[in-house]
Order: C-alpha cells, then sequence, then structure tokens
C-alpha cells in the first residue's frame, strides 16, 4: 500500500511498472540496461479512489493523464532501475497528494487608502518631470 494522505491509500497492485532505455549520459550502460522507469495509474479504474477524488485528479492533472484515464510518471535520474522505481512511486506520491489536497480560497484584500495616495502622488511627480523637460527652450 502507497499511503498518499493519512485516509487515502492506494494498493501496488494498481500501479503498473515498465522499464526502458534511458537517455543521456552513462557510456555503455546508456546502451545496455533499462533503466528508466514508467508507473502507469489508471485513475478511471481505481478502486481505490472515491468518484470526487479521480474528478479532482483528473482535472488538476489533465495534462499528465491520457484519453484511457491513466496517469503516467516516468523518471531517469539515477542510473539504477530500483531507484528510479522508488523515485517514481515518490513523485506519483506527491502528484496525487497535491491534487487531493483542497485549494485555499484567496481572501480579497484592499489597498490601504495611503498606500494609494502614495502611488497616485509619486505619478503626478513623474508626470510633472517629463512635462517640463518636454517643453520648448528647454536646451
Amino acid at each position: 500500500m502507497i499511503d498518499i494522505l493519512p485516509f487515502i491509500s492506494i494498493p501496488e497492485s494498481e500501479l503498473h511498472f515498465s522499464a526502458s532505455r534511458s537517455g543521456g549520459p552513462g557510456g555503455q550502460n546508456v546502451n545496455k540496461v533499462s533503466s528508466r522507469v514508467t508507473l502507469m495509474f489508471n485513475v478511471e479504474q481505481s478502486s481505490a479512489l472515491s468518484e470526487d477524488q479521480k474528478h479532482a485528479i483528473m482535472r488538476k492533472l489533465a495534462s499528465r493523464i491520457n484519453k484511457d484515464g491513466v496517469l503516467r510518471v516516468v523518471s531517469q535520474r539515477t542510473r539504477s532501475q530500483d531507484l528510479n522505481r522508488t523515485d517514481a512511486i515518490g513523485r506519483f506520491t506527491v502528484l496525487i497528494r497535491q491534487a487531493l489536497t483542497p485549494e485555499v480560497p484567496r481572501v480579497k484584500t484592499r489597498i490601504p487608502g495611503a498606500a494609494q495616495q502614495r502611488r497616485i502622488e509619486q505619478k503626478r511627480k513623474k508626470g510633472s518631470i517629463k512635462r517640463e523637460r518636454s517643453q520648448r527652450g528647454w536646451e
């Protein structure tokens, strides 16, 4: 079980992993070993999530989910397949946690009157300097 939040755990059986050859530096290791790990999680068919949670994930992670409802997380940071698998699970956990954490609504604030006055006064000063500079006979 992968713990996402205190009340949400996803069984590892719902995660599918595939390994492929990684790009980047690594010499012969890159050409021989499949160290890049792709984690796939079918959001639509998950039994661990409620419908509301599925909709929240689909909405917030829409750019990472394909048309079949599969979330893909790729990791190729290290040369080790095991470390990349652990990294992919960690990144998956963070993504799901962020998607399921409710957004705090923004509290509207007012600009204080004194600050607004200072701003307008500064604008007047700048405007008068430019006006004086552009008058004839300035040279």
